[in-house]
């Protein structure tokens, strides 16, 4: 795998778990860096929580901890909740099929 692919591999993948998830559940950004990179994992973390707030600075989900909205500079384990848009992108920013 390059590294070229995987920011929107990620992006992607975030968004495909928290949609079918819903409004009313979460996801861990691990579940969508396994999801992705296999064994090798744990190397996408960082990359998979920045996505997950750039995404929440897009209204399209919201990153959560104890299920309070947090910003950017939270530590530790953080969860991804979908928002509701009202929008027709799909994830990766297509639009939705």
């Amino acid at each position: 795998m390059t590294s070229e692919p995987v920011p929107g591999a990620l992006r992607a993948e975030i968004l495909r778990m928290a949609e079918y998830r819903g409004q009313g559940k979460t996801l861990c950004p691990s579940e969508a860096a396994r999801s992705i990179g296999g064994p090798q994992w744990r190397e996408l973390m960082p990359a998979a929580r920045r996505i997950s707030f750039d995404l929440a600075g897009a209204g399209l989900v919201e990153v959560t901890q104890g299920g309070d909205p947090v910003d950017a500079d939270a530590r530790g384990p953080i969860r991804i909740r979908w928002v509701e848009t009202g929008r027709s992108d799909g994830p990766g920013g297509a639009p939705a099929r």
